[in-house]
């Protein structure tokens, strides 16, 4: 078996565990499913990077995970965080930019 299907096999599992987990702690009363889906997200985006850290899928999915989490997880306003993702995105993508042309000169 080859690495990269090892990982994959691997990472679905992870996937598994993460869904199950989440099901029992929203069937306790713990923490309610609708809160925690995007935990499943940022689990999902985490294998992705994994398998290839350039992928900007997974990048979108994390971030995108990541923000539903601190929404409906914690509680925190849209327009608060909203506040700092977007410097904080302008930020990466532009040392991203900067990366790129460093390697192509």
């Amino acid at each position: 078996m080859e690495k990269r299907q090892k990982m994959q096999i691997i990472i679905g599992g992870l996937i598994l565990i993460t869904l199950g987990v989440l099901i029992i702690l929203s069937n306790t009363g713990i923490y309610e499913f609708g809160r925690s889906w995007p935990v499943l997200l940022i689990v999902i985006a985490i294998g992705t990077l994994i398998q290839r850290v350039k992928d900007i899928g997974g990048w979108i999915i994390l971030t995108v995970g990541t923000v539903f989490l601190l929404t409906e997880g914690f509680g925190i306003k849209m327009y608060e965080l909203g506040k700092y993702l977007l410097p904080v995105l302008l930020i990466v993508v532009g040392a991203n930019i900067i990366m790129k042309s460093k390697k192509k000169g």
